[in-house]
This record gives C-alpha cells, structure tokens and sequence, in this order.
C-alpha cells in the first residue's frame, strides 16, 4: 500500500511540476524576447512618459502594445501584476518531488555502496546540501563580480567551473540517474533563489519608493536583469538533466560527469543563439549562428562518443543454446525476487510466478536489459551475461514451461 500511494503521490506532484515548469519557462522566455526585441518608441506622448521600448504583436486574434519604461512609469497603476508564484511553485513540487522520490527512499536511490558506502541518512542530507552549499557558492560569486567591469564573463567563467565541479562530485558520490537529477536540481535551486532572494525584492523596493515619491535606485532593476538572465541560461541545461532520468545511456557511462557537463554547455550555447537571435533582427549583433552550431557540434560529438562499440543486441552474449524459463527463472531469484517476489512488489510487479513473469516480461527486457536500470543501482549485482540470458530468454519467445 505505502507503495501504491507513492505512486499515486509521484504522479500528482510530477503532473504540477511540469505543468508551473511550463508557466515559469514560458513566461521567462517570454520577457527575454520582450527585451531583446523592443524598439525606440516613435510617438512623442511615449517618449514624455519615460517609455525606453516598445513592440507591437500579434497573438490570438488580437494585437497587442507592450511598452517599457526607462526607470518608472509617471504613476503606478492600481493592480500589477507579480511573476513569482511560477518559480515557487516549480521549486516546490520540485522538491516535493525529490523527497517522495528519493529522500524517501534514499537508501535504494542515493546510495551506490560501490561509489560510497554511507547511510541513507547521509547520502539525503548531502543531496539537500549540493543544493544549499551551490546556491551559496553562486551568490557569492555574483555579489564579489558582478558589479566589476566584465563581470558577466568573470561570473559566467566561474559559475561553469562551479557547476563543473559539481557534476563530478555528484557523479563520484551518487548512482548516475540521482546524480543528474540532483545537479538539475542544485541549479534549478539557485534559479528560484534568485527570484526569491534578489528579483522580487527589488522590485518591491522600487514600487515602494514610486508609490512614496522617492527616487528609485537603478541598481535593483540592474542586479534583478543580471539574475533574470543568469536563470535564462540556466534553462536549458536544468531540464537535460531532469530529462535525462529516461535515458540511462547518458548516466550509466564511465565517465557520465563529463557527459552531463558537455550537455548542459551545449543547452547553454543553444540558448545563447535564440537570446541574441532577436537582437540580430533588429541589427543589433552579428548572426548567432555560431552558438547554435556550437552547441549542435557538441551535441553530435557526444552521441558518437557514447555510441555502442559493435552491432551486437545485448542478448549476443549469450549462449549459443537457447535460453529457458529455468535458467532465468534461477537469475530472477538471485536478483529480482527481493523486491518483486512473495515478502515484497515494487510497483505492484511480481516475477516469482510462470503468470507474474509472463504478463511483465516486456517490462523486465526493456528496465533488466536494454536500458539496465534494473536492479535498481544493480545492488543486487546482476551481471552482464545473466542481462544477456534474459535477453536471449525474452527475444526467443519468453516461454514460461
């Protein structure tokens, strides 16, 4: 039953977690076009006003006028309206999300005991501490260099070898699937951080000093516009690394810190070629082609690193007889029937059972053999050659006389 409503707590959380991912992105998306793409303002009554740009667009079967003001409009209008419940509420269900997850059950998902052998209870509260310690890392680095003169580049230099860093020791410490969703996480941390700690605070400071007929200190609209910036980078490389969680071909390699690494460079040089590619219609940069194909580059050169050495399925290592129903039946006992058997059903899926196997037996090629996440962290120690007479079992029928 606790199982059962995991589950159901999984799905809920995960549903609301895509669905205000999708809001935050979007609308931070939305607002990095919105600057890149105004324009002068042409009307006199504008530029009075203090309205530093202007666009005119086209959605939905309307026409639409949004204007920015160089520092404040003349007077604030009654109702404005706040973009930050976006981010919260990612974060939140993100993190919800984590401990129904993983904390959890940090001792099957965060403890690889061929990695580190240390308690579940350990393992938990460093994942919670990347998350902690990054965010406190990023801040300071901002805070010390991001006021100096070039210091977008000192910052963006110093931020990479952070998250560098980062994924090697998550990588070191944690089964590869938990350590790129925790350096996602980590990151994503920081994004909403900042939100929460610099982008709406000082936006609130200048309201406050409008509506008090105070003038109104640049430096929060300068410091909210570095942080909001920082978070469109940041895009990018976060959801790889949530996306990664299916495709095991990506963690499970030797050295999956320099594949999450040379990813999340590659998401952020594709981001980099839309932010400037609005700039560019405008004439206000060169073509940012260069970022893209960058970024692409990278990406191709990655999937020909990780590519399969030889043609064979995995069933190849096989022997040469075919594989029977005892014969897997003996390795399923051995690694499987700990949490799919009589004492024990993980995702309500036995396999102790001729019936039980049968009706899962698509689910035990596809999680034991093609993508090897089964048993989970192989803490059982299932070995190539028993993956390989699965496969053989499977792809010969999956007999269960």
């Amino acid at each position: 039953m606790e199982s059962y409503l995991l589950d159901w707590a999984n799905l809920l959380l995960r549903w609301l977690h895509v669905i205000t991912a999708i809001a935050w992105v979007g609308s931070s998306f939305y607002f990095v076009f919105l600057d890149s793409s105004l324009t002068p303002p042409k009307d006199e009554d504008l530029k009075r006003q203090g309205v530093s740009g202007e666009l005119w667009a086209v959605h939905g079967g309307g026409f639409y006028h949004p204007v920015k003001f160089a520092l404040a409009p003349p007077r604030l209008p009654e109702h404005l309206h706040w973009f930050y419940w976006e981010s919260y509420t990612t974060w939140m269900s993100g993190f919800a999300l984590f401990t129904v997850s993983y904390l959890w059950n940090a001792g099957s998902y965060l403890v690889d005991k061929s990695l580190v052998d240390w308690s579940p209870l350990a393992a938990g509260a460093t994942a919670v501490g990347f998350m902690v310690v990054f965010w406190l890392a990023y801040d300071a680095v901002c805070r010390v260099f991001g006021d100096r003169e070039k210091g977008d580049a000192i910052v963006g230099a110093l931020v990479a070898v952070l998250v560098a860093v980062a994924a090697w020791l998550a990588c070191h410490w944690y089964p590869g699937r938990a350590a790129f969703l925790l350096v996602g996480a980590m990151i994503a941390t920081a994004m909403s951080a900042n939100v929460l700690f610099w982008i709406i605070p000082g936006q609130r400071k200048m309201v406050a000093a409008i509506r008090e007929g105070r003038p109104v200190d640049p430096v929060h609209g300068k410091r909210g516009k570095q942080r909001s910036v920082h978070n469109t980078y940041f895009t990018l490389p976060v959801l790889l690394a949530m996306l990664s969680n299916h495709y095991s071909f990506l963690w499970n390699h030797p050295r999956n810190w320099v594949v999450l690494i040379l990813l999340m460079f590659a998401g952020a040089a594709i981001r980099q070629f839309f932010v400037l590619r609005h700039g560019w219609k405008l004439g206000r940069n060169r073509h940012p082609l260069p970022y893209a194909a960058v970024g692409i580059a990278v990406i191709a050169a990655t999937a020909v690193w990780l590519a399969p050495s030889g043609g064979g399925a995995p069933a190849a290592a096989a022997t040469s007889s075919e594989a029977g129903y005892a014969q897997v039946r003996s390795i399923l006992e051995q690694r499987c029937y700990q949490c799919h058997g009589a004492q024990l059903q993980m995702k309500n899926v036995r396999l102790d059972s001729p019936d039980g196997l049968k009706q899962h037996a698509a689910s035990v090629y596809q999680q034991a053999v093609v993508m090897k996440l089964m048993p989970l962290n192989n803490a059982t120690g299932m070995t190539d050659a028993e993956r390989a007479v699965v496969g053989q079992w499977f792809n010969t029928g999956a007999s269960t006389r």
